[in-house]
């Protein structure tokens, strides 16, 4: 003999199935905001601002370079006058951004990182991203594929420099100071060898 459940208890447990399927599958309840993706999450920064009527009529001769640790912006100055003021991602924890008065040492439109990058195989498959040169070892077959850091501008000896990167809104490099591909094209146009830059420390 079959036995026949109230109607109201079968309601019930097909809404207590639906409301389960729903947090099981990330499907939002009502009155609830959708879960954000990665890219929503990361920190939004004002964007490249450029005084066009300044940056026509500046030479590489006339210009110097502000970078603000605390604000995450570099600077692109024409005495007082800023001429290109962009966001920045500059030394995480443990691999700060040096600090004080410098000069750009070198320029180089394809530069690619002696560190940090890729090992990769011999038909030029990643096997293992974002590693150190000098720590990680690398797996059999694979040779080591430094970073590429297009329109890079050496600031030090070791290494640190200003050039193309991702920016996620907080400090997150390796020490370098990265930047809007046209942000950094602007800079490495209008500096030179020589040209001075001051890095204003965090705190």
């Amino acid at each position: 003999m079959i036995k026949r459940f109230p109607k109201l208890i079968v309601t019930n447990a097909i809404l207590f199935c639906a409301i389960a399927a729903d947090a099981q599958f990330g499907r939002p309840k009502s009155g609830l905001q959708p879960m954000k993706s990665a890219v929503d999450l990361i920190k939004k920064q004002a964007p490249l601002r450029v005084n066009q009527a300044l940056l026509a009529k500046i030479s590489q001769g006339d210009v110097h370079v502000i970078i603000s640790l605390a604000k995450q912006r570099a600077y692109l100055m024409v005495g007082e006058e800023i001429v290109v003021d962009s966001p920045i991602s500059s030394g995480k924890q443990g691999h700060t951004s040096p600090s004080g008065n410098m000069h750009i040492l070198e320029k180089d439109p394809n530069h690619y990182s002696s560190l940090y990058g890729d090992f990769v195989d011999s038909s030029g498959r990643i096997v293992r991203a974002g590693v150190s040169m000098h720590i990680d070892a690398a797996p059999s077959g694979t040779h080591f594929q430094g970073a590429a850091m297009k329109w890079f501008m050496r600031l030090t000896d070791e290494g640190v420099g200003m050039h193309v990167g991702i920016l996620p809104g907080y400090p997150a490099s390796h020490g370098c100071i990265r930047m809007p591909s046209d942000g950094a094209k602007l800079f490495y146009d209008h500096v030179k060898a020589g040209t001075p830059v001051e890095v204003q420390p965090a705190a």
